[in-house]
């Protein structure tokens, strides 16, 4: 049997699937230590600054903000109900990019749509073969 051509050797075996794990993972470790575990341990000092663009109360947007950065991403990472666990996430970046940034260019806000690229693509790919989700439509 001939070798394969070398851009195939440099293709390896990895799958799409590789890559959805590794931005479920990557991006979710991500916000969880940029965003998630900082507002929960300086939760009062949060809740003290934190805007309140829909004008639900401080304390009620703060609390959003944290199960969006700290139970999604754990949901997201582990590949468990992935989709759904992707849009708290993607509708708190809109808000903040839209509502409480407006102000922002995208080179200021760069972080805000790499992030929302991130998550809206797992939104759309679901979480692919090396997850929960996976495991449960097998069984």
């Amino acid at each position: 049997m001939k070798p394969s051509p070398w851009p195939a050797r440099l293709i390896g075996p990895f799958t799409p699937d590789a890559g959805l794990l590794f931005a479920r993972v990557t991006g979710a470790l991500l916000v969880l230590h940029v965003h998630g575990l900082p507002k929960l341990l300086h939760f009062s000092d949060e809740l003290a600054h934190i805007d309140d663009p829909l004008h639900m109360g401080r304390a009620l947007t703060l609390y959003c903000a944290l199960f969006a950065e700290l139970v999604c991403p754990v949901l997201v990472a582990a590949g468990l109900l992935t989709r759904l666990a992707t849009l708290p996430f993607l509708f708190l970046l809109l808000v903040s990019m839209l509502l409480v940034h407006p102000d922002w260019s995208i080179a200021d806000g760069q972080f805000g749509w790499l992030l929302i690229i991130v998550f809206g693509t797992i939104a759309v790919s679901g979480a692919g073969k090396y997850s929960v989700d996976a495991h449960w439509r097998r069984a």
